[in-house]
C-alpha cells in the first residue's frame, strides 16, 4: 500500500476527476475555473522551483496569504518538496507574533500575498534561518531576496525538462508520518505552540469526514474562513479534493472591509451547496436576513416571525423533527417555505443545502433559526491537535445543541480530574485517540506530555455523550480564552504582564467566552492606589476621585495597546476593553484560588456572572460604569 499523504492524495484525485473544476477564482470580472489536471502542472513547476532553490526535505516553509488558486498550489508545492508548511494567519499583525512563529519553527522561505509583503520586510533582518520571500502577486519593488512566483514557476519547469525521474522519487519517498504543517493557534505570545501535524494525521481526518459525510463531485463551497485555519484547511480544501468537489475563493479586496463586502456577493455567484461557518459569521448572516425582511414591510415580518414559530416547533431537535401528529404540519410548512424561506435561500445563491458549523460552540436558538429557513447549520466539535474533526452533526444524523456523532476510527473517553474514565452521561474532560492526534508541540517536550498521554490526547474541554452516542461540549475547563469566531488563546502571559508592570493592579483575570472582545475581572492594590490619590489630593468618597481611579486603572490595561508603553507585546484583541473591578482579592480562603495559588477560574466566573455579563453591554463597557464607581467609593470605608 502507497504511503497515506497528501501528495497521494492530491495524485489520486488527479487520476479520477482530472477534468472536474478543483477551483474557481474571481481576479476581476468573473469566476474562472482550474482543474484538478491543471492544478497538478502548477504544483509540478512550483514545487520543483522550490527544490531548484534549495528547500529541502524536513524545512519549514511559511505560507501567509489570504485564500486564492496560489494557497493550495503553495501548500502542495511546499509538501511535494517533503518540507514543511507553517500556515501562518494574515490576521496577525503584532510583528512581534509573526517573527516568534518564523524564528521559532526557523523558516527558511516566506511565501507571501502583497498585503503580507511589508510585515516580512520589517521584520526579516531579525531572521537569520528566513533565505528567500516569494510574492505570490506582482509588486512594484523587488528586493535582493525576493522573488516573484512567476520566475519560481519558470524555474521549476527548467528544472522538470531534466530532472522528472529525480522529481518523482522526491515526493514519492514522503512518508505518511512525515510532517506535513506546524500550526500556531494558542498559548501566550511569549510562548505559542506549534502543533505538527503529520501527512497521515490530514489523511486520517479527511477519511473520517469524507466518512461521515456524503461529498459527491457536484458539491461547491465558497471558502469565507482562513484557510490557514484546519477546520478550513481539512474540512474543506482536502475533504472537497478528495471527493472531486470544487473550493472557490473570495474575491480579496482593497481592504478587510471591502472583501467582507464581497462574501454575500460571492455567494450569489458561485452558487455553494455547503458553507463552513464560525458563530460570528451565523450572527452576521442572521442580521442581514433580519434586516432585509424588516425592509420588506410590517405585513412580511410578521408573516415571517409566524412561520419562524412554527418552524421551530415542527423540526424540534432535528432528530425527532415530524414525529407523530407533528408530520400532520408538513403541508403548512411547505407553504412557509415557499412564501418565506425558499425567497431567504436565494441570497445564498439557491444552492446552498447546509452550513458546517465549527471553532467555537454555537447558540442552539441561532442552530434552530438556519434549521427553519431551510439551511441547516450543523455543529461540529474539533481542535487543532486532532487536524481538527473529532465529531459532527450531518445531514444523515443530527441533533441540534448536540457536537454530533464521533468521527469513526476514532477514540472517545469522558474523564475526571485524575484522568479516570467516566461512566456514560457524566460530565468531564474530552479525550480522544487516533490516527487524526497531532505528532506534538514543535520544541515543546513539556507541553507535548501534558496533553498527550499513552497516546490519548487531553482536549481540555468538558462535555459528555448522551444516550444516542451524541457529544455536548459545555466549555473550556482550562483557560483557554474562545473569540467569537473561534480561535483560542491562553491568557495566563497577559495577566503576569498586566500584574509585573502595575503597582496599582493586584490580581487580573481575563475572560473571553465566544465574545466580540474580551473583558476582565480586576483586583486592584488598594494601598497603591490610596498612596496615589493623597498625593493627587483626591478622595474616593467623591465622584471626581472614582473617576480619576478608574481612568489610572483603564490606563495600566491601556499600555498594552497601539501608542502604549508594551504595545505590540500581545495581540490586541486580547487585550480587555472592558473590566470590572472587584472589592475583594482571590485567595484560597474564598476558594477562588488553589493551593498552588493558581486561580480557580471556573469558580471566579460562576461568581461573577452578572459582573461580566454587564461587561458585555453598551454601559458595562465604559470603564467608568456606577458598578465600578460604586466599589472604588468603598476603598477608604475598607482600610
Amino acid at each position: 500500500m502507497s504511503e497515506r499523504t497528501l501528495p497521494n492524495l492530491f495524485e489520486e484525485s488527479v487520476k479520477k476527476y482530472s477534468s472536474n473544476i478543483l477551483m474557481w477564482e474571481k481576479n476581476n470580472s468573473k469566476y474562472e475555473g482550474t482543474t484538478y489536471d491543471q492544478m497538478k502542472k502548477m504544483v509540478y513547476n512550483f514545487a520543483a522551483g522550490l527544490i531548484q532553490l534549495g528547500l529541502n526535505h524536513g524545512d519549514r516553509a511559511a505560507l501567509i496569504s489570504e485564500g486564492k488558486n496560489f494557497w493550495v498550489m503553495s501548500e502542495l508545492g511546499i509538501l511535494y518538496t517533503g518540507a514543511v508548511n507553517v500556515p501562518i494567519s494574515v490576521k496577525i499583525d503584532e510583528l512581534s507574533d509573526l517573527k516568534f512563529r518564523l524564528a521559532h519553527s526557523g523558516c527558511k522561505f516566506a511565501i507571501v500575498s502583497q498585503s503580507q509583503l511589508q510585515k516580512i520586510r520589517k521584520i526579516k533582518n531579525d531572521l537569520p534561518d528566513l533565505e528567500k520571500t516569494i510574492l505570490l502577486d506582482l509588486t512594484n519593488s523587488i528586493e535582493e531576496d525576493e522573488l516573484p512566483i512567476n520566475q519560481v514557476l519558470k524555474l521549476g519547469e527548467e528544472y522538470l525538462c531534466d530532472h522528472q525521474k529525480e522529481f518523482e522519487e522526491r515526493w514519492s519517498s514522503i512518508k505518511e508520518n512525515d510532517y506535513a504543517n506546524i500550526c500556531y493557534t494558542s498559548g501566550t505570545t511569549a510562548d505559542p505552540k506549534g502543533i505538527i501535524l503529520t501527512h497521515r494525521n490530514y489523511t486520517a481526518n479527511v477519511e473520517q469526514a469524507s466518512a461521515i459525510l456524503d461529498v459527491p463531485e457536484r458539491y461547491v463551497s465558497l471558502l469565507i474562513l482562513p484557510w490557514d485555519h484546519a477546520f478550513a484547511h481539512t474540512a474543506g480544501i482536502y475533504t472537497l479534493m478528495n471527493n472531486g468537489a470544487s473550493m472557490a475563493s473570495v474575491q480579496t479586496g482593497k481592504s478587510v472591509i471591502e472583501t467582507l463586502k464581497n462574501i454575500p456577493v460571492n455567494i450569489k455567484e458561485t452558487q455553494p451547496t455547503f458553507l463552513l461557518s464560525v458563530p460570528a459569521l451565523a450572527k452576521n448572516f442572521r442580521k442581514s436576513i433580519e434586516k432585509g425582511i424588516h425592509e420588506k414591510g410590517p405585513k412580511v415580518e410578521k408573516l415571517f416571525n409566524k412561520a419562524l414559530k412554527f418552524a421551530y416547533g415542527y423540526n424540534k431537535e432535528g432528530w425527532n423533527k415530524a414525529k407523530g401528529l407533528q408530520k400532520l404540519k408538513k403541508p403548512l410548512y411547505a407553504i412557509y417555505d415557499k412564501l418565506i424561506f425558499s425567497q431567504i435561500r436565494q441570497n445564498f445563491g439557491g444552492k446552498l443545502e447546509f452550513f458546517i458549523g465549527g471553532g467555537a460552540l454555537l447558540d442552539i436558538e441561532l442552530q434552530r433559526f438556519f434549521y427553519a429557513i431551510g439551511i441547516p447549520m450543523f455543529q461540529g466539535y474539533g481542535l487543532t491537535e486532532a487536524a481538527p474533526i473529532i465529531s459532527a452533526n450531518v445531514p444523515q444524523k443530527h441533533k441540534l445543541g448536540s457536537s454530533g456523532s464521533l468521527v469513526p476510527n476514532l477514540q472517545l473517553k469522558i474523564c475526571d480530574d485524575e484522568g479516570n474514565e467516566l461512566p456514560q452521561g457524566e460530565k468531564g474532560e474530552i479525550v480522544v485517540k487516533g490516527e487524526n492526534v497531532m505528532a506534538g508541540y514543535w520544541k515543546n517536550e513539556k507541553a507535548t506530555s501534558e496533553t498527550i498521554k499513552d497516546g490519548w490526547l487531553f482536549t481540555g474541554d468538558i462535555g459528555y455523550v448522551d444516550e444516542d452516542g451524541f457529544l455536548f461540549v459545555l466549555g473550556r475547563d482550562k483557560s483557554l480564552l474562545i473569540a467569537n469566531d473561534g480561535e483560542k488563546y491562553s491568557p495566563e502571559g497577559i495577566e503576569e504582564a498586566l500584574t509585573e508592570h502595575s503597582i496599582y493592579i493586584d490580581q487580573i483575570m481575563l475572560y473571553n467566552n465566544q465574545s466580540p472582545y474580551t473583558a476582565a475581572l480586576l483586583v486592584p492594590n488598594k494601598e497603591s492606589i490610596l498612596r496615589w490619590m493623597k498625593e493627587k489630593n483626591l478622595s474616593c468618597k467623591e465622584i471626581g476621585g472614582q473617576k480619576a481611579v478608574v481612568k489610572l486603572l483603564e490606563s495600566e490595561i491601556n499600555q498594552f495597546l497601539e501608542g502604549g508603553k508594551f504595545e505590540g507585546l500581545f495581540p490586541k484583541r486580547w487585550i480587555p476593553s472592558a473590566a470590572a473591578i472587584l472589592g475583594e482579592p482571590f485567595t484560597e480562603q474564598n476558594h477562588f484560588l488553589n493551593s498552588t495559588l493558581k486561580m480557580v477560574r471556573g469558580k471566579i466566573t460562576e461568581f461573577y456572572k452578572n459582573r461580566l455579563d454587564y461587561l458585555f453591554t453598551a454601559e458595562g463597557k465604559d470603564f467608568c460604569n456606577y458598578q465600578n464607581m460604586t466599589i472604588i467609593s468603598r476603598f477608604e470605608q475598607n482600610e
